[in-house]
Order: C-alpha cells, then sequence, then structure tokens
C-alpha cells in the first residue's frame, strides 16, 4: 500500500472537515503524487485528465446503479411531470395576470424547481446513504479517489439527468404550454447551475440525519415541503403579501426560483439578481460547512 492509501486506509472514519478535506497531505493541491513505484510525480495536465478519469469511472458505475433502482429512476425522471400535471388546475385559479403571469410561465419555472428537489436532491441524498451502508464510500476512500472525487462523481450522474430534464422542459414544455422561449438565457442558466450545487450540498448533508436508504424518504421531505410551498414552485411569490414574501425569499430555493422565473419572462434588475446571488450562496456555504462538518464516512449505528 502505497503511503497516500496508507493515511487513507488509517483516517477513514474521520470527518471530511478535517485539514485538506480529508486528503493526506501528500496528495493535497494534486501537486505531486506517489507511484506504485514509489517515485514522486508532478503531473500537471496528467493530474487533471487522472481526476477527470476517476470522476468519469465512478460516475459511469454509479449510472449503471442507478439505472438498476426501478424506483429511484421512476422518481427522478417522472415525479416532477407528475407533480407539473397534478397542480396543473391549482395553479390556473391562481390571480397570475395581475402579476404579469400566466400558467405556462408559473407552471414551467416551478416543474423546474420539481428537478432539482425530486430528481436530484432525493435521489442523491439516497445514493449516498446507500453507498454508505454498503461501504462503498469507505472503500472508495482507500483508493486513489479524493473525498471531493467520490462526493461529486456519486452526484454526477443525476445533475446530468436533471440538466438534460431542464433543456427539455423549457424547450417542449413551452411548446406545450404555448410559451415562449427564455428571453434571460442567462438568468435561467445561472438559477439552473446555482439550484444543482445547493441541492446536492444539501443532499450530502441531509445523509447525516438519515440511517438507511429508506429513511431518506422521511428525512428529505422538510425540505422538500418547505420548498415546494415557500420558494416559489407551486405559487409564485409574487402573490404573496409583501412582508411574507420578504420572509419566504430567505428560504434556500427561493433566489434561484427567482431567477430561473427572471430568466423566463427578462425581468429582474441587477439589485435583485446581486441579492439572489448572495442568499444562493450563502445557503450553498452553509451546506457545504454542514457537509465537512457532519458528513459520515461509514454507517450510522
Amino acid at each position: 500500500m502505497g503511503a497516500g492509501q496508507g493515511h487513507r486506509a488509517a483516517g477513514a472514519g474521520r470527518p471530511l472537515g478535517v485539514a485538506g478535506g480529508g486528503v493526506p497531505a501528500d496528495r493535497q493541491g494534486f501537486g505531486g503524487q506517489v507511484s506504485a513505484t514509489g517515485i514522486e510525480t508532478r503531473p500537471g495536465a496528467a493530474a487533471r485528465t487522472g481526476t477527470r478519469d476517476r470522476l468519469t469511472a465512478l460516475a459511469r458505475a454509479e449510472l449503471t446503479l442507478l439505472g438498476r433502482n426501478k424506483t429511484t429512476l421512476f422518481m427522478a425522471l417522472l415525479m416532477p411531470l407528475i407533480m407539473a400535471f397534478a397542480l396543473h388546475r391549482a395553479v390556473a385559479e391562481m390571480p397570475l395576470e395581475k402579476n404579469g403571469l400566466s400558467v405556462g410561465t408559473a407552471l414551467l419555472p416551478g416543474t423546474i424547481g420539481f428537478v432539482l428537489i425530486f430528481a436530484v436532491y432525493g435521489t442523491v441524498t439516497g445514493a449516498l446513504v446507500t453507498r454508505r451502508e454498503e461501504l462503498v464510500l469507505k472503500r472508495l476512500r482507500c483508493g486513489e479517489l479524493t473525498d471531493r472525487e467520490i462526493l461529486a462523481g456519486t452526484a454526477l450522474p443525476t445533475v446530468l439527468i436533471g440538466l438534460a430534464q431542464c433543456v427539455l422542459l423549457v424547450v417542449c414544455g413551452g411548446l406545450a404550454l404555448k410559451v415562449d422561449l427564455p428571453r434571460a438565457p442567462h438568468l435561467l442558466l445561472l438559477g439552473v447551475l446555482l439550484g444543482m450545487v445547493i441541492v446536492v450540498a444539501m443532499a450530502a448533508a441531509s445523509t447525516a440525519i438519515t440511517k438507511s436508504a429508506e429513511a431518506a424518504s422521511l428525512t428529505t421531505l422538510p425540505f422538500v415541503f418547505v420548498s415546494m410551498a415557500g420558494s416559489g414552485m407551486v405559487a409564485p411569490l409574487d402573490i404573496f403579501p409583501d412582508r411574507v414574501a420578504a420572509v419566504l425569499e430567505l428560504l434556500p430555493l427561493s433566489p434561484v426560483m427567482g431567477l430561473v422565473r427572471d430568466g423566463w419572462l427578462g425581468e429582474g434588475d441587477l439589485t435583485d439578481t446581486l441579492k439572489r446571488l448572495v442568499i444562493a450562496l450563502a445557503w450553498a456555504g452553509l451546506a457545504v460547512f454542514a457537509v465537512r462538518r457532519w458528513f459520515r464516512w461509514e454507517p450510522r449505528h
């Protein structure tokens, strides 16, 4: 076993928040690498290629496992559309016109939100808990993968599926509901990417209170319900009283939904955009801190 692997195996139970993110000192920053022959190399571009190859291999394996789990695949691919269809009538009865909205411009951004919480957040939480309980994460830490690569590689297939769903919603959903293409696509893209970062980090943080894959369906409910009810997915925040809306704007996915909606309608000024960016980045930072502090690599007992 090489020097880096020896450090790794000895500290398999430590939290992610240790110095270097759980990576031995001789492997931090990709500045050097110990080969099987004990010769230190400084690979530069080769290190980046190695990271990409490791992420690709892990993501491919995770995608295979995801395809074998029919329940998870159903939740990831169909649940957002089912929720949108179920809420269509309720959204149609809301006072949307006085706020410059239509059923389509209210429902489609909300459906992107459903992709974030059902297809990405729920799926990544379940995947990380399952891999932890099966000791897969612990075994991966004894290899060449860094902690960040393990978490990123596990989430990558789900994130890519979620991004593909968002693209289909923009094109096909717009055609089905007779809604024009987004007028400010850069804001919509920014909102989706920030949303992916937040829900993936929240998913990893949620595993700290999730004992099993079965329990994930319960421990994820608070975040799902709060996001659906108060982040503008079901009902745009514009229809709430100003004081209530000001509080709801501080929820984790509220700035994301605001950016997505502004991107679709071409509205929103620089001040609103910056405010949403600050709130979204603050939540992302808190979630990452929670992961570094409380994420568990071994089964909970």
